[in-house]
């Protein structure tokens, strides 16, 4: 899979999402979105016909898009990944994003990141406080908890 190829079109640099399988706009929020994909990918080991970018849900009555949505084994939303541009910080409020996006998704876990600065949640199944994790999680640890919930 190739990674980061750009181009420049109708004057504006844009960049090969593998995972859409276009070229799309290189904004600073594409760039870190793009970095988090190769880490699924590359990294934790998400297969790539389980992850969906720009995921259409419903919050709602308004449509909203996720930056990236990671799929379990069994084709169900399991994490939100919600991408921020590298110059701002991930916090409180792209927390309460991501949660807002996770009423219509209702997965296991919450990532924010700006490429930087990574922060994952585990959603307590029982009462859906977040349980802040410690490092990042492959998706075999991922989709293993999530067909095995505490």
């Amino acid at each position: 899979m190739e990674w980061f190829k750009t181009k420049e079109s109708e004057s504006q640099l844009k960049v090969f999402d593998p995972i859409r399988r276009r070229y799309v706009a290189l904004t600073p929020e594409e760039k870190v979105r793009q970095q988090v994909l190769y880490l699924l990918v590359n990294n934790l080991y998400v297969p790539v016909g389980l992850i969906a970018v720009e995921y259409t849900i419903k919050v709602g009555k308004l449509t909203k898009r996720c930056d990236i949505v990671v799929f379990s084994e069994s084709h169900k939303p399991m994490m939100i990944v919600e991408c921020k541009a590298t110059h701002i910080e991930p916090g409180q409020t792209t927390l309460e994003q991501a949660a807002r996006y996770n009423r219509g998704l209702q997965v296991n876990y919450l990532m924010i990141t700006n490429a930087k600065t990574y922060f994952l949640y585990r959603i307590n199944p029982h009462n859906g406080s977040l349980i802040p994790c410690e490092e990042l999680r492959d998706f075999a640890q991922m989709n293993h908890e999530n067909q095995n919930p505490q």
